[in-house]
Formats: C-alpha cells, sequence, structure tokens
C-alpha cells in the first residue's frame, strides 16, 4: 500500500478472483489483498463488481474507488480516494475478521 496525496489518496494491489461462486475479500495477497468476484473478465464487468465489493467492505461509496492499472489483469492498482493509510489497514483488518 502507497500514499498518494496524504490523507486524500492510498493505492491498493489487488489480485482478483472473477467468476467465484460468492463475491467478497478473500484475503492478504503480497502488499495487498484478493478479491473474489462473481462477474466473468469481459467488457469491465469483474472490474465494476470488484470497485462494488472493495466500497461496501470499506464502507465507502463506489466513485471512491477507482482501477487505475490492469483492467485487462487479474492483478490490478486501485487508487482509494478518502482514506488515508491507516485507516485503510483498519477497515482491510476489520473487513478481513483479522
Amino acid at each position: 500500500m502507497k500514499s498518494g496525496n496524504a490523507a486524500e489518496e492510498v493505492f491498493l494491489p489487488v489480485r482478483v478472483k472473477p467468476r467465484a461462486a460468492r463475491a467478497g475479500l478473500l484475503g492478504r495477497h503480497g502488499d495487498g489483498i484478493k478479491v473474489a468476484v462473481r462477474a466473468a473478465p469481459e467488457r469491465g464487468k469483474a472490474n465494476a463488481e470488484l470497485v462494488h465489493v472493495l466500497a461496501a467492505a470499506l464502507e465507502l461509496p463506489s466513485d471512491a474507488i477507482e482501477v487505475v492499472s490492469g483492467t485487462a489483469s487479474p492483478d490490478k492498482r486501485l487508487r482509494i480516494r478518502g482514506l488515508d493509510p491507516v485507516e485503510l489497514e483498519r477497515r482491510l483488518a476489520a473487513a478481513l475478521g483479522e
């Protein structure tokens, strides 16, 4: 996790598992997390579901999360606005049950 502009945004690496039986956070993956989505990786469907799943888990509006790289890859980099690195980590830990 790297910080962007102080408390305004952070970047989070994410590994996506498309076509999963159920959507949700699966756990840690390197410096980031692994997220399952039910959608197939076609026409942006998996990316859109990823944003919604993560927004719900972090208690943020969907428009606060943006896929900034890896749109066609399972490994993505997300920009999350409105959280600093400490708050992101706290919310991730809570969502993962840590």
